[in-house]
């Protein structure tokens, strides 16, 4: 039994022969879109065929358009989700892991020691080392104290341990803030997504309902002229 041939289909902006499957019939695009290609393109006809390709390429213009004409100058975040809608790419990622991989030995040495140093365990160690220094030096070895009061060698220690410490939170602190801005960027492109995505399929369905109704309505008229013509020819 011998397969049926599909004809291939010339574009109207490549001209190009393509499969049927690998594009489609220009009415059949949602009517802001077709708006646009046609002031790009005015002679394309609404019964002709258009590539994927090059449907994408003007879903990418479009879309590029609009979003100059509500926020103004687009910003790279911007270009990156067009760029992603016109390759149906997937913008969502795990910020934590690809953060994660870009941190040095030191870096991760300091969010360890912040991590730590922000802990009730730290506390509770520090506060104990305190008061078994003091007793040590004030009851214990009241004659041969090492640090005697006012615990001079004390202070020394909790000052440099201050200096130190201050430092690698603050470290700690800025990888922390870059951390929330890569994923605030991430939010925004995933967010602008699909906020574009849900117009799109918003339009489009009313476009296909408006299809819908419109052949639908001809088809009443049909059978109504039908009917018509039924009732004549019996009288």
């Amino acid at each position: 039994m011998s397969k049926t041939v599909i004809a291939p289909l010339i574009c109207q902006v490549c001209k190009k022969a393509k499969p049927p499957n690998s594009g489609m019939i220009a009415e059949l695009i949602r009517p802001s879109l077709l708006e646009f290609i046609k002031k790009k393109l005015p002679d394309l006809d609404s019964k002709g065929f258009i590539c994927l390709a090059d449907l994408g390429e003007f879903r990418k213009d479009y879309i590029k358009e609009v979003l100059e004409d509500e926020i103004g100058e687009l910003s790279a975040l911007d270009q990156e989700v067009i760029e992603s809608l016109e390759q149906h790419e997937i913008l969502s990622a795990d910020i934590e892991k690809q953060f994660e991989r870009k941190l040095t030995f030191g870096e991760r040495l300091s969010d360890r020691i912040a991590e730590f140093g922000g802990s009730w365990k730290f506390l509770i160690t520090f506060g104990a080392v305190i008061v078994v220094w003091i007793g040590a030096n004030a009851v214990l070895l009241a004659t041969t104290a090492f640090d005697p009061y006012p615990f001079i060698l004390l202070n020394l220690i909790l000052s440099c341990l201050a200096a130190v410490q201050a430092p690698v939170i603050m470290m700690s602190q800025n990888r922390a803030e870059a951390r929330d801005r890569l994923r605030a960027e991430n939010d925004y492109k995933v967010n602008l997504k699909a906020e574009l995505e849900i117009r799109h399929l918003h339009e489009k369905i009313d476009h296909l309902l408006r299809r819908q109704y419109n052949r639908l309505f001809e088809i009443q008229q049909i059978q109504i002229e039908l009917l018509e013509e039924i009732s004549r020819q019996k009288k």
